[in-house]
């Protein structure tokens, strides 16, 4: 599907969810940024937009795409909310982002760019201490009432009061007020922080009058509390029925307000988009190839090389299509919940990773295809390399007796398994780090050298098809004396955990950016740290990376972001957080063959669906119907 950071944002949750993000940052220097104060249809963090004012359409879309026609999706896990509002806090969300709209939207054939959507103009000064939005006249909610900057002033604060991430994201917003009749005003705590004025931009907007309102039960309506009942939006699409944990369809508004703006065109043109929730990603497999979903992402390595050999494959009735991954980086890797004592010494999380022969995993279960990751930014310009140099020597010294030695002296790496000779040398060297580190063996068994206890640890999942995973890592933690148990909870049983710190160690994944910002904070910073809900899962809680993180985020042109970004990278990864897992550097997807899409793909959006595409009737026709 297509990217956004606001997607990424939603989607905290779980870490498995695999919602990537877009990168938007306004700018200093670097930035084609409105004149002091004047409006400006779109904002860039690198040079001019790409596209002019009353622009067509979006280059990537076909603005004669018909529509209509259904495509049915797979989720894994199950819902019980439809609020946003508290998506990540509580219960969980069901698939519904396609009937909200924020005030701007990506372009994805530019980086870090946006364009209005809600908003049809924006302004901020020159030093960001402020941004203005104009709202267009003609968005409405579905209930045909106009948005209104009350609706936006309501959001922003009921996002801020409810939802931890957005606490923090959106804490230097110190005042929203309405500045005109189709006006909002945020101000910020301090100028300086260049990207506040375009991550306003992303802000889900509510209805006010929807929350403030009765339920179809007679009471109150609770936006911090979680709800099934339809919200009004104003979206695409918005939801037609449902099944509680089984079944969501939206079905596209044909009077949607927006249908005419060029951001649209081209777009959403699907009349439904049907998501069938399996609580086995197995399952949802067989359901694909039983013609009972039409769109597939592939995650599993050995899927893709195995599972897809069946005869609508071989006629051609299903494509296999891989898309580049262009937009961003990540970090996949088995988490330490810190906050636990056995954890907290970074020489213990060292020798887990190296326990951990990822060339023999690689060979085995995921014939060949990933590569180790090796940096919190991997496969973008941010990630680090060799030793620090230039600017980025510079901002490590303003932190030097804070951080581990080795970022000054040492490149980091992984350890590398894959021959019996190597996968010696690694649970020796791993044995050695716990000896340091306080631990001995007893009877075969790693105990504190000072209490008798033994290691003991959870590794937790809630997706059947990870355990191959676990259970692979299993028996190397356990040849250097660990106790190790592999559990498998529900999804929701799984939030819980999380939200609770409820765990030893996790798979996780974050999605950075090719600009990062403020959500570093979310993911690494001390505050972050005890917020339930928050995505810093391990319990960071370090000035040093504290004090990198505000350098991010304060940088003042490009140059100097990726330096920034280069010492945070450096320092994260030398205090042995993770075990670092794998990437592959495209989004692997198989389809029946019933869709178009524009000849040429946008750089950024992958496999930009079903945003872009369309449902075909004659390619259908040619397949046969649906089962």
């Amino acid at each position: 599907m297509p990217i956004s950071r606001r997607q990424l944002l939603r989607s905290g949750a779980l870490a498995a969810s695999f919602s990537l993000l877009n990168s938007v940052r306004p700018a200093f220097a670097e930035t084609a940024s409105p004149k002091d104060g004047a409006w400006t249809h779109g904002l860039s963090l690198f040079g001019d937009v790409k596209y002019p004012a009353n622009f067509p359409h979006f280059d990537y879309v076909n603005p004669t795409a018909p529509k209509g026609g259904v495509v049915r999706q797979t989720a894994v896990g199950t819902f019980d909310n439809f609020n946003m509002v508290v998506a990540g806090v509580k219960g969980s969300i069901g698939a519904i982002g396609e009937i909200y709209e924020a005030l701007t939207v990506s372009s994805l054939d530019e980086v870090s760019t946006q364009y209005g959507l809600l908003a049809e103009a924006m302004s901020y000064p020159a030093d960001c201490s402020s941004v203005t939005y104009r709202l267009r006249k003609e968005a409405k909610w579905h209930d045909g009432k106009p948005v209104t900057p009350d609706d936006v002033i309501f959001s922003l604060e009921a996002f801020k009061k409810y939802h931890p991430f957005y606490s923090a994201y959106y804490r230097h917003v110190t005042k929203a007020e309405k500045a005109g009749p189709r006006e909002i005003k945020f101000t910020f705590d301090a100028p300086g922080n260049r990207e506040l004025p375009q991550i306003l931009g992303q802000l889900t907007v509510l209805p006010k009058h929807y929350w403030e309102g009765t339920g179809s039960d007679g009471k109150p309506r609770d936006i911090g509390a979680t709800t099934l009942e339809p919200p009004i939006s104003s979206g695409p699409y918005k939801i037609k029925n449902f099944v509680p944990g089984r079944t969501i369809v939206l079905e596209r508004v044909k009077d949607y307000w927006g249908n005419g703006i060029n951001i649209n065109v081209g777009r959403n043109n699907f009349d439904e988009l049907r998501y069938e929730y399996f609580r086995d990603s197995t399952v949802a497999l067989e359901a694909f190839k039983g013609d009972q979903i039409d769109w597939r992402s592939e995650n599993s390595a050995k899927n893709w090389a195995t599972a897809y050999d069946f005869p609508a494959v071989t006629d051609k009735r299903v494509v296999l299509e891989e898309f580049p991954n262009r937009t961003v980086g990540v970090m996949q890797a088995f988490a330490f919940n810190i906050r636990r004592d056995k954890f907290k010494d970074p020489r213990v999380r060292r020798a887990m990773n190296f326990a951990f022969d990822f060339e023999e995993m690689n060979r085995q279960i995921f014939f060949s295809q990933y590569k180790r990751i090796a940096s919190y930014f991997e496969g973008t310009e941010l990630a680090s390399s060799g030793l620090p140099q230039g600017r980025e020597l510079e901002i490590l010294e303003t932190v030097r007796d804070q951080v581990p030695p080795e970022v000054f002296t040492t490149q980091y790496t992984n350890p590398v398994g894959g021959s019996p000779e190597n996968v010696r040398n690694n649970l020796r060297e791993g044995l050695r780090l716990l000896k340091s580190a306080g631990y001995e063996i007893k009877d075969r068994k790693l105990v504190d050298a000072k209490t008798g206890a033994p290691f003991e640890l959870e590794l937790l999942t809630y997706d059947p098809s990870f355990e191959r995973v676990l259970l692979f890592f299993k028996p190397s933690l356990e040849r250097m004396g660990m106790t190790v148990s592999v559990r498998t909870v529900d999804a929701t049983q799984y939030e819980n955990r999380l939200r609770n710190w409820d765990f030893d160690v996790v798979v996780n994944s974050w999605a950075e950016s090719l600009s990062p910002g403020n959500e570093q904070r979310e993911f690494w910073g001390s505050q972050a740290a005890e917020m339930p809900g928050s995505r810093n899962i391990i319990g960071i809680k370090n000035a040093a990376i504290d004090k990198l993180i505000e350098r991010v985020i304060y940088t003042k042109d490009r140059e100097d972001l990726v330096a920034a970004t280069k010492a945070l990278d450096r320092v994260l990864l030398w205090h042995h957080f993770v075990v670092p897992q794998w990437t592959y550097g495209k989004i692997r997807t198989a389809r029946w063959d019933r869709f178009g899409h524009p000849s040429e793909m946008p750089k950024y959006g992958m496999s930009a669906f079903p945003e872009i595409w369309w449902f075909d009737a004659d390619k259908a026709g040619k397949i046969g119907r649906r089962s």
